[in-house]
């Protein structure tokens, strides 16, 4: 049975425990994500929120925040970023574009070729930067069009000024603290 985007906004009305996403007409039930996952995406949907709210330059919303994308998929990124110019106002239903960036944090549960598909297909869609957050292994996986995904560890430091001039995360501040 194949959805349409308003059928899959009443249903998720119906139904606000669940996350769920619209992929070629069929609905998808996303899982809870693990604790340190979102632990993670918080982290760094807060610093960018932070760094993002007093310059106005755009929007940063969590995983409850879906996309209705080019393609009629409905997807929701862990985090993402949209500039100010392309999304002037909050829409109360999805948004009708393609984030800017896009975030997924990888849980125990997820696949890492799932994850990286899902955000090749962003980028294909419009998505200027993806990021691939592997807590386990303590890496990220920054992915643009046309080039090889960078990967950074605990020693690096995450940027995109592509987006988001001047803005800057040590890779090890993303990890949950460890209280001893």
């Amino acid at each position: 049975m194949t959805l349409t985007v308003h059928e899959l906004e009443k249903l998720q009305a119906e139904h606000p425990d669940y996350r769920m996403e619209l992929v070629d007409g069929e609905v998808t039930v996303m899982s809870p994500s693990g604790y340190e996952a979102d632990e993670v995406s918080i982290e760094l949907a807060a610093q960018l929120r932070n760094w993002v709210r007093p310059r106005q330059l755009g929007r940063v919303t969590g995983s409850s925040a879906g996309f209705v994308l080019p393609n009629a998929d409905t997807r929701a990124p862990d985090v993402s970023f949209v500039r100010a110019e392309r999304l002037r106002r909050s829409p109360r239903a999805f948004a009708e574009l393609a984030p800017d960036l896009v975030v997924e944090v990888k849980s125990p549960t997820d696949s890492l070729p799932k994850l990286r598909s899902k955000i090749q297909d962003f980028l294909a869609l419009g998505t200027q930067v993806g990021l691939l957050i592997n807590p386990e292994l303590r890496r990220v996986e920054v992915y643009r069009v046309g080039t090889d995904a960078t990967l950074l560890g605990d020693g690096d430091t995450l940027t995109v000024p592509d987006l988001l001039p001047g803005w800057e995360m040590a890779v090890a501040d993303l990890w949950p603290l460890v209280f001893e």
